[in-house]
């Protein structure tokens, strides 16, 4: 049995009793029987040896239950959000489609994979280090405050990247960006062509995981392109991410293999650029002392 097959599988199991609560909460009947027949059906494929099916046929049954449950999942991420975190409590946000939006540039199994599972482990991580390092403010026991603090910049940044990350890629997007923000590609690096060569050089060419990053620069009031390493290393402060691409292999690996190259030019024809504007239109206005 494939990994995604049995990462399926255990999605459902602890989920099925949520998604039968929210069976009940539809309104519209045609609907709601629509959604039981799927639900019945993933229940009975799933309770079947999976090797006599293809993770294609799998995954085509399983579609229609799990948009029910993210459906859910962003209106409840809405309907929670407020106006700050309080320690130790973010929360993974939804993705801002299905997992196999992005196909054939990014496969559903690598979404799943890399949103559901790599994104929440930094934000268990981050709310983990957060708690600690509170623990240690109320005890006065400062031991392993230079190991949580570590643990939060890791997880942290990991976290709100990759929050970046998938909003800033849509279905049927690529090609350039308009107005504004291509003014602006063109004042800073000569052309699109060479800022969208620059930057693919830079993704390609991150050592071990890490990320390429196109950034706001306040201090010196224009955008640059930058590397970080692992989420948070080699990278600068006091700059706003705009358009980010994961260089981790669990990025790519399952698809690409060895070949990131590859994944990043293909990367390309999923960003989405109105989103970056709309980043850069906001960032913009952020300016300091220029230094």
């Amino acid at each position: 049995m494939s990994s995604y097959s049995l990462e399926i599988r255990k999605w459902f199991e602890e989920n099925k009793e949520y998604l039968k609560k929210e069976l009940e909460l539809i309104d519209n009947q045609r609907e709601k029987e629509e959604y039981e027949k799927s639900y019945n059906q993933v229940e009975t494929l799933l309770g079947t040896d999976l090797n006599y099916y293809s993770e294609h046929h799998i995954y085509q049954l399983l579609s229609k239950v799990y948009n029910l449950y993210e459906r859910n999942q962003r209106e409840l991420y809405e309907k929670h959000r407020q106006s700050y975190v309080s320690i130790g409590n973010h929360r993974l946000p939804p993705l801002p489609y299905n997992y196999d939006a992005l196909e054939p540039y990014i496969a559903k199994e690598i979404m799943y994979l890399h949103h559901d599972k790599h994104h929440q482990s930094y934000v268990d991580g981050l709310n983990k280090a957060e708690k600690k390092m509170q623990e240690a403010r109320q005890t006065g026991d400062y031991d392993l405050i230079k190991h949580w603090e570590r643990e939060a910049a890791f997880n942290g940044a990991g976290h709100y990247l990759h929050s970046i990350f998938w909003e800033i890629m849509a279905p049927h997007a690529g090609g350039k960006p308009r107005g504004e923000l291509l003014q602006a590609i063109e004042r800073d690096f000569g052309s699109f062509d060479q800022f969208k060569a620059h930057f693919t050089h830079a993704a390609d060419q991150v050592e071990g995981g890490g990320w390429a990053m196109l950034i706001w620069a306040p201090r010196s009031g224009r955008m640059e392109i930058l590397q970080a390493e692992k989420h948070q290393n080699l990278s600068q402060q006091d700059m706003i991410p705009l358009l980010v691409l994961d260089v981790w292999e669990h990025a790519y690996y399952l698809q690409y293999l060895n070949e990131k190259k590859d994944y990043v030019d293909q990367w390309w024809n999923v960003v989405n650029w109105p989103a970056v504007s709309d980043r850069y239109s906001k960032a913009k206005n952020l300016r300091w002392s220029l230094a």
